[in-house]
């Protein structure tokens, strides 16, 4: 055998590995072909076929530490590329988890499969299959995602999620612009559940596009009922968050057209909300999308900008029109000068590319000065205000025309 790398050769009539040794590696074949071999309980040698270029050998050992289940000869010159037990565990490991124990559990009852046939002599079937498979749930978060992504799920139907609503302040005539929706969820038993948590696994799960989806109706219903209440009619908008799941969706701009139409909410009124990631999961399907959003009248606003891919080239692709400066950024400016350069570059960028720039985060009154000096359009943070239910709301823009700073 001769190693090069990742890769081994192997020249026919070598043997890749042995039945009851311990593996380490699995490997996938380049070039050439080889014969498994299993010897049964009674010390027979049994082929039980041949694998060429594409196929896997030795899997097994990258999930588990039990022996190998056959013996695999050369047939001819063979160039193997080798996956260690240590790199497939690396990349498992940043799987959704879902996948991730699916993975090893089909894996795991393989080789109980395998091992209850007898092919590697009777009394090696343990631990059973049930019993491995119980492991890898416990050492995992799969089943504790599974459980929140149906309990958040069953949550939209009954009621136990809302929705609080930021204030967006425009730094130049101190006046309330619009609102971010922001999903809250309060469970019965564990209290209130952060959306750290949450929509991440709904993201995973699927379950994001009906929560998309009501999150939407729910807040233009409520910037309606706003306006009526507080006289501002039609001056306001409604920042929505949006994922790359809900951009899939074969109904996605059909909904939000829609929604605008049953609310009574103008298109211009509505800014979708995105990351950077985001756009760069799907681009061109991202960019039809947006695009036939921006042609009904919808902004495109970009979050967090500044801590994804920040590249020249997308801005010029896609059809946006906010920039949302991450609150990172913002937190740092007065004592990071790297942070105040960034802060001073996005703003730049923005005005000579005519979007708006909005900055997250604004917790002390220095920021909004600054950001004010600097230019920036508008501010959100809990300087201004925290997020709120649409009651206190409705007394914020009764009893604040205008924020002081």
């Amino acid at each position: 055998m001769e190693t090069t790398g990742s890769k081994k050769k192997f020249s026919a009539g070598d043997i890749i590995m042995k039945q009851g040794e311990a593996g380490q590696s699995a490997y996938i074949i380049e070039e050439g072909r080889v014969d498994i071999v299993i010897e049964t309980p009674d010390g027979k040698q049994q082929s039980v076929g041949t694998r060429g270029a594409g196929a896997m050998i030795g899997e097994m050992a990258i999930v588990d530490n039990a022996p190998r289940t056959a013996t695999v000869k050369a047939v001819e010159d063979c160039i193997l590329l080798e996956i260690t037990s240590e790199d497939f565990a690396r990349r498992l490991e940043n799987t959704d988890p879902v996948l991730r124990m699916t993975t090893q559990v089909i894996l795991t009852r393989y080789r109980d499969t395998l091992t209850r046939a007898d092919i590697t002599g009777a009394g090696k079937n343990w631990p059973p299959a049930e019993v491995i498979e119980l492991s890898h749930a416990e050492k995992g978060d799969a089943v504790q995602n599974i459980k929140i992504s149906n309990e958040f799920s069953a949550a939209l139907k009954n009621g136990e999620v809302s929705l609080h609503y930021q204030p967006m302040i425009d730094l130049q005539t101190h006046q309330i612009s619009g609102f971010e929706a922001l999903m809250r969820w309060e469970h019965p038993e564990r209290g209130f559940i952060s959306p750290n948590i949450f929509i991440p696994i709904a993201e995973e799960s699927g379950v994001i596009v009906e929560a998309s989806e009501w999150a939407l109706k729910e807040s233009c219903k409520a910037l309606r009922r706003m306006e009526q209440r507080t006289g501002r009619d039609r001056d306001l908008f409604m920042s929505v968050n949006f994922s790359s799941r809900d951009f899939v969706a074969e109904n996605f701009v059909d909904s939000v057209y829609t929604t605008i139409s049953e609310s009574d909410v103008r298109p211009e009124q509505l800014h979708i909300e995105i990351t950077e990631r985001m756009l760069m999961d799907q681009p061109d399907h991202a960019r039809e999308t947006l695009n036939m959003c921006r042609k009904a009248g919808m902004d495109i606003s970009i979050d967090d900008f500044g801590t994804g891919y920040s590249s020249l080239s997308y801005l010029n692709y896609f059809p946006i029109g906010i920039l949302k400066i991450d609150r990172s950024f913002v937190s740092d400016m007065h004592s990071n000068e790297g942070s105040m350069a960034l802060v001073k570059s996005i703003i730049g960028l923005g005005k000579n590319m005519k979007m708006k720039i909005i900055a997250e985060g604004v917790e002390h009154q220095e920021e909004a000065k600054s950001l004010k000096e600097l230019g920036c359009d508008m501010a959100q943070g809990y300087y201004f205000a925290r997020p709120m239910p649409e009651a206190d709301v409705t007394k914020f823009i009764a009893q604040a025309d205008t924020i002081e700073f």
